[in-house]
């Protein structure tokens, strides 16, 4: 008996699709999937979000997966470097990136890079790197100064937006 080629290709597909959830590994273990039961529908839906399957490409899961920045630290950043030219922004990453430019009453020419890391206002969530003319990196207590300058601008901020 002749198995049309169709209904083959289908038997095959759907086998493919059904074994991308099971053998998933990112851990190195078996791909056997938990042996807990479920409990309830929300229990079954944590436990899709957790799994994944390839139907979570087709969901638009990306688009819930928004990075958060400190809009306080994203100003203030802003405000006290405003003597670099910005070359670069994208407030949804929490990046900054400057060119070349001599801060008021100094001689030395700098750029910033500035990465908000976290929603949170502290000092954990900023991250600041700053280079020289010649590429050298500055020091750490200029960079410190620096830093300290962009966290109180941020608290200022804070404060007068009334949320302290």
């Amino acid at each position: 008996m002749r198995i049309p080629s169709k209904l083959l290709f289908c038997l095959a597909t759907l086998s493919f699709l059904g074994a991308c959830g099971v053998f998933k590994s990112q851990d190195g273990q078996s791909g056997a999937r938990n042996a807990e039961p479920v409990q309830n529908n929300s229990d079954l839906r944590e436990a899709e979000l957790e799994d994944g399957t390839i139907w979570d490409a087709f969901k638009g899961r990306q688009a819930e997966q928004r990075l958060q920045v400190n809009r306080y630290l994203w100003t203030a950043s802003l405000d006290v470097l405003n003597f670099l030219p910005i070359e670069s922004v994208d407030p949804f990453t929490g990046l900054i990136l400057t060119g070349y430019g001599t801060p008021p009453g100094g001689g030395q020419a700098y750029r910033a890079t500035v990465h908000i890391q976290d929603p949170a206002l502290e000092a954990r969530s900023l991250n600041l790197a700053l280079q020289t003319n010649g590429g050298r990196s500055v020091s750490k207590e200029t960079v410190r100064s620096v830093e300290d300058a962009i966290l109180s601008r941020a608290r200022q901020l804070r404060i007068a937006d009334k949320k302290f």
